[in-house]
């Protein structure tokens, strides 16, 4: 079945300090969790007493069952598209916050975008509906946003954004691209606040890229403030909020 298919897949994946349950994850209240895309599904931080333990999962719903028990857990990826022609609050509180930054966030596109055949049938919708296309980018991450969009999620589970919950750790830190060495260093360097990042990177099972990790780690710890009640919130109401 699914839960045995992803026991498997975690096994085959080799995580590191992973216990595996027939039904799901122990229940640990403490735990949260930051949630990243990675080309074959999702790459899941679940960090507990400064421990990460990490899980490749193909799908959302693996995702919450691996995430059973955290008292948050941060996704970085639109958990909801915009109710109207413009754009969701959020988007655009993420991006002013952001600044320099701002390329860093894709705007969720309308509901019927998401249902488009082709990139060219998306961008014809976003313009009848916004007045512009949607970038190659957004188009790109279109499959993952339809894992999410119209699920009844918990209240534990969060929109977050990595680069955003980086600066907030780090905001003396004028970051460089994430895909460049001195990106990444300062990135573990941000996220070494918080844990020990190169112990968790040493467990990364196969698969994920070091960037998917660190953004995995990041939105963890919005994830974190959230279940302290300490999180900054952008935006609201039934198109979302990003908590950081």
């Amino acid at each position: 079945g699914q839960m045995r298919d992803q026991v498997g897949l975690e096994l085959e994946a080799g995580v590191v300090g992973t216990e595996v349950h027939a039904h799901g994850t122990e229940s640990c209240p403490t735990a949260v969790a930051g949630v990243d895309g990675v080309p074959d599904g999702w790459v899941v931080a679940r960090v507990e007493s400064g421990r990460v333990r990490w899980h490749v999962v193909p799908d959302a719903t693996a995702v919450l069952a691996v995430t059973t028990g955290c008292a948050a857990v941060g996704v970085d990826i639109p958990l909801r598209t915009p109710t109207g022609h413009r754009p969701r609050e959020c988007d655009v509180a993420t991006a002013k916050a952001l600044g320099r930054a701002r390329s860093s966030v894709f705007p969720a596109p309308p509901r019927e975008v998401l249902d488009a055949p082709d990139y060219a049938a998306a961008c014809a919708i976003a313009r009848r509906l916004t007045g512009r296309a949607i970038s190659v980018q957004a188009w790109n991450i279109t499959p993952k946003i339809r894992e999410w969009v119209g699920r009844d999620l918990p209240t534990h589970v969060v929109e977050a954004h990595p680069e955003l919950a980086l600066r907030r750790l780090a905001p003396e830190t004028e970051f460089a691209s994430k895909k460049t060495a001195r990106g990444a260093g300062q990135r573990i360097a941000a996220l070494a606040r918080w844990l020990d990042v190169a112990t968790a990177l040493g467990d990364l099972p196969p698969g994920p890229r070091m960037d998917d990790a660190l953004d995995a780690l990041a939105v963890a710890w919005s994830a974190a403030r959230w279940a302290r009640g300490e999180a900054e919130v952008l935006g609201g109401g039934p198109e979302g909020f990003v908590v950081v």
